[in-house]
């Protein structure tokens, strides 16, 4: 028996421009109800061939079928909380063959999302009383914002971190939200930091350089009271693969273990 075909099953309710090459949008089911997943997850999008492409993206050298879907996986970036809606924190790529139509879509728009939540890389992986650092680079902060959203004002038994890195400013995802979270909640923490000052429109006070930069530091042991060691804290890595390596071999030199399936370690990584 041949597979149903896929249906545009969610409505766009929200698209928030944060940059020209990054935009946080959330869906809404159509008639049907989310299911649970763990703050970390991710879940499949798509859109037919058929659908517009964003004025500034670059024509495709294999122009998609039209009468087929195009699917990608993006981290969730909501609480895992509510069931209202599902929002993801997207970036622009140009050439690419989805997240042009995605730039294209207006509130109201319809969307496809599959029903089946996966992906291992969920806070549940760390002891509960061990502290969390959480690294990210560009739109790879989104898996963070729904740990946060989910945990963060019920799990104050431990110290949380975010340290997000981009080249400028404005590509610094959710820093209000962040910002703000860091005035409530006395044991979580924000490092943002940026790679490019020079092209900033007015004086960036803050950090600069790479995330693998901060880590070492002592801003983060400033900020927590206390050094984070493999015997006290849990470090999460999501984003560009270099800064993954990079941070890896940094954190591995401090005696943090890479967990993996048969091996129980101190550093979860996603790489995309």
């Amino acid at each position: 028996m041949a597979k149903a075909p896929l249906e545009l099953n969610c409505v766009v309710t929200q698209m928030i421009q944060i940059s020209p090459v990054n935009v946080i949008i959330r869906v809404v089911p159509d008639d049907w109800e989310l299911p649970d997943f763990k703050p970390g997850q991710f879940a499949v999008l798509y859109l037919p061939g058929s659908t517009s492409r964003c004025e500034n993206s670059v024509a495709e050298e294999n122009p998609s079928d039209p009468d087929k879907m195009i699917r990608r996986a993006y981290s969730i970036a909501s609480s895992s909380k509510t069931k209202e809606y599902i929002e993801f924190y997207i970036t622009l790529v140009h050439s690419g063959a989805l997240t042009p139509r995605i730039f294209a879509l207006k509130v109201g728009d319809k969307i496809g999302l599959t029903s089946k939540f996966t992906g291992m890389f969920t806070v549940d992986k760390a002891p509960k009383e061990a502290n969390i650092v959480l690294v990210a680079t560009g739109t790879g902060v989104a898996p963070y914002i729904s740990m946060l959203r989910s945990n963060i004002l019920s799990d104050t038994n431990r110290k949380f971190a975010v340290i997000h890195g981009a080249y400028n400013s404005w590509d610094l995802g959710y820093s209000s939200e962040l910002t703000l979270l860091e005035s409530i909640a006395p044991n979580f923490k924000y490092l943002p930091t940026i790679s490019h000052p020079q092209n900033e429109p007015a004086a960036w006070h803050g950090n600069v350089g790479f995330v693998q930069k901060i880590w070492q530091t002592d801003a983060l042991e400033k900020a927590w009271g206390e050094k984070p060691t493999p015997e006290n804290t849990h470090v999460f890595l999501c984003g560009n693969p270099y800064m993954i390596d990079e941070m890896v071999a940094i954190l591995e030199n401090e005696k943090f273990v890479e967990h993996k399936p048969k091996v129980e370690g101190q550093i979860h990584v996603e790489r995309w």
